[in-house]
């Protein structure tokens, strides 16, 4: 797996934090230094440590279905890919804000839950990553950074620009891991 494709899937996974991230920045009058540094350290960071944990599940079992491995790695990807866009065509309300009443939307218990809850997609994939020789610090890290660095920019384009954003980035980044899938299933039976 080369660096562009393992940019392309770090930009498909940080869709969904980006999207939540808007979501908080439209809650907010003003974003402050202390939003950016959580949105993109909460983000970023669990959108890190996910794909570590499933890499560790995948270098168990990869081995067991090495010849079935690009059919996995086209499944879980358009599986992910597609309920993002199963996601993206629900209800407005539903960008990650799941009817919170909490005061401070940038509250530690709640970034930690939305941290998690939009990084599970990462654990997924990240099990694929050992099956398609990606290496391993270079897609933890990148898929990381560009969580962080998408998230923080989503918090002010919320900001800005309101409910507009959430379900095109959830599109956008359901496209991209979909097509992402394909490449990799079509790589595999065209150079086999």
């Amino acid at each position: 797996m080369n660096f562009s494709a393992i940019l392309l899937l770090a930009l498909g996974l940080a869709m969904d934090a980006t999207a939540v991230a808007a979501a908080r920045g439209l809650s907010v009058p003003a974003i402050r230094a202390r939003h950016v540094l959580l949105v993109a350290g909460f983000f970023g960071g669990a959108q890190a440590l996910m794909p570590v944990i499933g890499w560790l599940l995948g270098e168990r079992i990869g081995p067991r279905v090495q010849a079935w491995d690009h059919w996995i790695a086209f499944v879980l990807l358009a599986f992910i890919g597609g309920k993002m866009l199963w996601e993206a065509r629900g209800d407005d309300g539903d960008d990650g804000g799941e009817g919170e009443t909490t005061a401070d939307p940038f509250a530690l218990s709640s970034m930690f839950v939305l941290a998690i809850a939009t990084s599970i997609d990462a654990l997924a994939v990240g099990i694929t990553l050992p099956m398609l020789n990606a290496p391993f610090a270079i897609s933890v890290v990148t898929i990381g950074v560009v969580t962080a660095l998408l998230s923080a920019a989503g918090l002010f384009a919320g900001r800005r620009f309101g409910a507009l954003l959430g379900k095109r980035l959830d599109l956008a980044g359901g496209v991209v891991l979909i097509g992402l899938g394909f490449k990799i299933l079509l790589e595999h039976l065209v150079l086999s």
